[in-house]
């Protein structure tokens, strides 16, 4: 008997991660949103919110329902579908809300219909719906919360995505804090040029942070964890960035920078240990600026998208 529903969990996420600004991204073990996707006997797309969050029921408008069209308008296919959404993910946290309700949509919708597409393809599916969040398609999000891990977009046309496959334990201490910071006003504000000698650092430091997952030299990723191009500008739109990030420096984070566009922070840290002592530290220094924030402490998760029931 064909399967009719699933239940699909997919992680949070964290783009860019210093200097690879939409080609970089990784997967953490928690949190993350789960869906139940069913199949239905009559076309068109519901979408029902469980969870905490406002979220448009409007298939256009809402990520699930846009990355499935595509999914269904590519296979030529009037197959219905009802989708309820739990999110754990606040939106607009720079955590990769959207991205995991788009990865786990298109998963799930995936295997109920005999898996037609690959998970390289499901990226493409997945990512617009970041175009309906952010303006752009990009998958630095939705890469890693199908695929798990690291990944490297080296190429959006054609799209090529790659899961960096080392053997390095890392953890992340991402501080949230309760201001808000729109993915599409963080885009704009970026420069369409920039000087060449920054260029240079920037390519050096991607190159230097993949270089360092694979020789597990932590001086490495720590010398490479700067981006000298996107978090200058953005960093303005985020009180208290500088001495956020000063404070989980000095309490020993191997780096730290915005979460995909913000407002969120993450570091990157050697053990569980240190990635709390980190969390603390930022997060004391944005109760000093007076601004009340979560925390986040997990793993850089191997694992993206998977079936839950």
């Amino acid at each position: 008997m064909m399967t009719r529903q699933i239940k699909v969990f997919a992680p949070a996420t964290i783009a860019n991660v210093g200097p690879g600004f939409d080609i970089l991204g990784l997967a953490l073990k928690n949190p993350g949103d789960e869906i139940l996707i069913k199949m239905t006997g009559k076309p068109g797309i519901t979408i029902i919110n469980r969870s905490p969050y406002l979220l448009p029921s409007d298939p256009a408008a809402n990520v699930c329902g846009v990355v499935l069209q595509a999914m269904l308008k590519h296979l030529n296919s009037n197959q219905g579908f009802e989708i309820q959404v739990l999110k754990k993910i606040m939106p607009g946290s720079g955590m990769g809300s959207s991205a995991a309700s788009a990865a786990a949509t298109v998963f799930g919708a995936n295997e109920l219909m005999s898996r037609p597409f690959s998970l390289t393809e499901l990226v493409g599916f997945a990512a617009q719906g970041e175009r309906l969040a952010s303006g752009v398609p990009h998958a630095d999000n939705v890469g890693p919360a199908l695929l798990g891990g690291f990944v490297l977009i080296r190429s959006y046309n054609p799209l090529d995505i790659i899961k960096l496959n080392f053997e390095l334990e890392l953890w992340c201490a991402v501080v949230h804090p309760h201001i808000e910071v729109k993915t599409e006003d963080a885009r704009k504000i970026l420069q369409d040029k920039v000087p060449l000698r920054d260029a240079v650092k920037q390519w050096g430091n991607v190159a230097g942070l993949i270089t360092g997952l694979f020789k597990k030299d932590l001086d490495l990723i720590s010398r490479s964890l700067q981006d000298v191009i996107v978090e200058p500008v953005r960093a303005m739109l985020i009180p208290g960035f500088d001495a956020v990030k000063r404070a989980a420096l000095t309490a020993g984070a191997l780096g730290s920078s915005i979460s995909g566009s913000g407002p969120s922070i993450f570091a990157l840290a050697s053990t569980e240990r240190n990635a709390q002592r980190v969390a603390q530290a930022m997060e004391h220094a944005f109760f000093n600026q007076g601004i009340d924030c979560d925390t986040v402490v997990s793993p850089v998760s191997n694992q993206g998208v998977r079936i839950t029931g």
